[in-house]
């Protein structure tokens, strides 16, 4: 069914893809780069999210065991934006020097 004509294109074939994967992985690193700051903006997302939704569930809990709905719940809520917005201020930093933190070289 395969002569030897087949055999030849499939090779041809194959080599084709080789060469447009090749031409292809050169682009990359610019991918790469535009990942990792998306990934960093939604770090920081995330960490001011999280800050806040921590401060809300513990001020919801202190107000639920002391009987005192609403003054707990808006201040463990502003104090959780807070330790957020520090968080995505370090994060911040960490940008602008050049240490992400996600590799642990940068950093010693």
């Amino acid at each position: 069914m395969t002569g030897p004509d087949d055999a030849e294109r499939l090779r041809d074939l194959d080599e084709r893809i080789k060469a447009l994967k090749g031409a292809a992985s050169e682009e990359k690193p610019h991918q790469k780069e535009h990942y990792s700051m998306a990934q960093q903006g939604w770090r920081m997302v995330v960490d001011l999210v999280a800050g806040m939704a921590v401060g809300f569930v513990i001020g919801y809990g202190l107000d639920t065991l002391l009987g005192t709905l609403p003054i707990m719940l808006v201040i463990f809520t502003l104090l959780g934006f807070a330790a957020g917005v520090r968080a995505m201020l370090a994060t911040a930093r960490d940008i602008q020097s050049g240490q992400t933190g996600d590799d642990p070289e940068a950093k010693g």
